[in-house]
């Protein structure tokens, strides 16, 4: 049967049902916990650095943070698969709590990278045994309001996480950022945990360590990305090449067969997933600089900015979960990819005609939340429900993976785009525009006519 011809009636079930509940409540937590966890440490990290006197590993300290998640999230896939979600998630809460420990009570620089590393792995992990556990312990029908739970789990740690930072370093130290979160993980385990228990063992083959060596190619090459962008110039050039081929090569080996080429189903989802997150962190890590260097707007103005687009992208989030057949899906697809395309033009046209107020690119920004929080929950949705049980763990790793290495790649690029002489920033949005543009084009062939391994 087609999927886009089925219809899915309205659950009669509740998300937060008895017997899942604790399971939701833990894994809404964790998601939080993830959330702040990255955007309290980009607050505090100059902090850490001058206590540290680790300025020079500064860059590293994230950079090290994305390559070993793209290794969590590759292992993660086999792990799910084969021995199932708990154990997967497990290793994941081990990886992530000893990592913040460590950076916690690190004496050095080197050693705080050292704990993000951890981090980084043990959050690869979770990103994907989440979605595989809790997917199975929750029925397919409730899967939209599941994904626009995990997605409104980031808006109150979009909004609140910096001040929070900023308090508990002023008041504690920023030792404080590390160890507070750590201190919460054990509650939401015990919570999440005891239901990953009923969502399957795996199958008990054994694990390819064979995929583990592209995985490492791929971490390299997500290293070499982030590393052009803070560059500028030749050595710019040279490490997104690098980086570029190399993650080029991975995802042949890691991403199921078509991706590349956007094959109908399975492959578009997770192409499209690419694109447009892609799309997204590139011109979110842009829109500050438009906003006080071309605009002249405060910090702070420009921070309500990014959080009206949190916001709105929950709130678009909350509009699919409403939706309740796979027709109606189908159509707000498209739709979403083309709002986050129309938002996008509008922020550009303060920059494009000078005589229009800058307002114009608050409102558009709030259209491309709006989009993406429509359309990213549903190719979350389509993914699980085109992957037969055995593979959801691998397919789920790879909608991750296509997210960080195309979002690496896009901001690579971006650092060759941006001119930091003139501060202009309009070739970064063109490319993200054209990201968006394309996943408009290509979101139809997401509906598939049969599962996918």
């Amino acid at each position: 049967m087609n999927l886009a011809d089925s219809v899915t009636t309205a659950p009669a079930e509740r998300l937060f049902a008895p017997g899942r509940r604790a399971a939701c409540v833990g894994a809404v937590a964790l998601i939080s916990m993830l959330a702040f966890e990255a955007i309290a440490v980009a607050t505090a990290m100059p902090a850490v650095a001058a206590a540290l006197d680790g300025l020079p590993l500064y860059a590293l300290a994230f950079g090290a943070t994305l390559a070993t998640a793209v290794l969590g999230m590759t292992a993660a896939g086999q792990l799910c698969d084969k021995r199932g979600p708990y154990q997967a998630s497990l290793a994941g809460l081990a990886a992530f709590l000893g990592g913040l420990l460590l950076a916690g009570f690190a004496p050095s620089m080197g050693l705080l990278v050292l704990g993000r590393a951890l981090q980084g792995l043990g959050g690869g992990v979770l990103s994907v045994a989440l979605y595989v556990g809790v997917g199975r312990v929750v029925p397919a029908a409730l899967h939209p309001q599941l994904f626009a739970m995990f997605a409104a789990a980031w808006v109150l740690p979009g909004l609140l996480g910096p001040a929070m930072a900023s308090g508990l370093v002023a008041w504690l130290g920023w030792r404080a950022v590390f160890l507070a979160v750590a201190a919460a993980v054990p509650v939401a385990a015990v919570l999440m945990l005891p239901a990953l228990m009923r969502a399957g063992s795996g199958s008990g083959e054994p694990l390819r360590w064979g995929a583990m060596g592209w995985a490492l190619l791929a971490s390299v090459s997500a290293l070499m990305l982030h590393a052009a962008s803070q560059q500028h110039g030749a050595w710019a050039m040279g490490l997104f090449m690098l980086g570029l081929a190399g993650a080029a090569g991975a995802a042949r080996q890691l991403l199921p067969s078509g991706t590349l080429r956007a094959a109908q189903g399975l492959p578009t989802v997770i192409a499209l997933r690419g694109l447009i997150a892609a799309a997204f962190a590139s011109a979110e890590a842009f829109l500050p600089l438009l906003l006080t260097g071309q605009f002249g707007w405060t910090l702070t103005q420009a921070g309500i900015a990014l959080s009206a687009g949190a916001v709105t992208w929950s709130l678009g989030s909350a509009v699919q979960a409403r939706l309740t057949t796979d027709a109606a899906r189908r159509r707000l697809l498209p739709a979403g990819f083309g709002l986050a395309v129309a938002g996008l033009g509008v922020v550009m046209l303060p920059l494009l005609w000078r005589g229009l107020p800058a307002g114009l690119a608050l409102a558009g920004w709030v259209g491309v939340g709006s989009g993406i929080g429509l359309s990213f929950p549903m190719l979350s949705v389509l993914l699980l429900r085109l992957s037969p049980p055995e593979a959801q763990g691998a397919n789920s790793s790879a909608l991750q993976l296509s997210d960080a290495l195309t979002s690496s790649a896009a901001l690579g690029l971006a650092s060759l785009l941006f001119d930091p002489a003139t501060r202009q920033v309009l070739p970064v949005l063109a490319m993200s525009l054209a990201l968006a543009a394309v996943a408009a084009v290509l979101s139809p062939r997401a509906w598939g006519t049969a599962r996918a391994a």
